[in-house]
C-alpha cells in the first residue's frame, strides 16, 4: 500500500502561519534558512499510543506559482488532523483566525469531523474518532 508520508502547506506569509499552526495544534516548526529556500520543517508529534492512525509530519513553503486553468496559486491535498477534543479546537482555530468551511458532521463509525480554512486560505480537517 502507498503511504502519505509527508504533507506540505503553502502559505503567503509563513510567520503568520507557523504561528497559527503552533497556537492551535502546537505543532513544532523549524526555518530551514535561505540555503533550503526558507523551507520549514513541521513535526506533528509522535504517534500516540491507542490512536486511530499514526501521524505524519510535513513542511510549510513560500505560495508560489499560477494554475494555468484560472490563474490561483498552487493548491494542494487536504489533510485532516486527528484532535481529542473537535469543540474545544474549533474553538482554538476560530480564535487563532481561521474560519468556517464545513460545520461539524458526524461520520458514522469514524468519529466527529469538520473542515477548516487556515488565514492563510488552505483547507484543513479535524477529526475527532470515536473509541475503538
Amino acid at each position: 500500500m502507498n503511504r502519505v508520508v509527508h504533507f506540505e502547506i503553502h502559505a503567503k506569509d509563513m510567520d503568520a502561519m507557523q504561528k497559527f499552526y503552533n497556537e492551535v495544534f502546537g505543532w513544532k516548526i523549524k526555518d530551514m534558512g535561505l540555503t533550503m529556500g526558507n523551507y520549514r520543517l513541521i513535526t506533528t508529534g509522535k504517534d500516540k499510543e491507542g490512536s486511530a492512525w499514526p501521524g505524519i509530519n510535513g513542511g510549510m513553503n513560500p505560495r508560489e506559482g499560477d494554475s494555468p486553468k484560472d490563474g490561483q496559486p498552487v493548491n494542494a491535498y487536504v489533510c485532516i488532523i486527528e484532535v481529542t477534543d473537535i469543540d474545544a479546537t474549533l474553538s482554538k482555530i476560530e480564535k487563532a483566525g481561521g474560519t468556517l468551511a464545513t460545520h461539524k458532521m458526524e461520520v458514522p463509525q469514524v468519529g466527529y469531523l469538520a473542515y477548516r480554512k487556515d488565514p492563510d486560505g488552505n483547507l484543513f480537517g479535524v477529526l475527532q474518532p470515536f473509541q475503538m
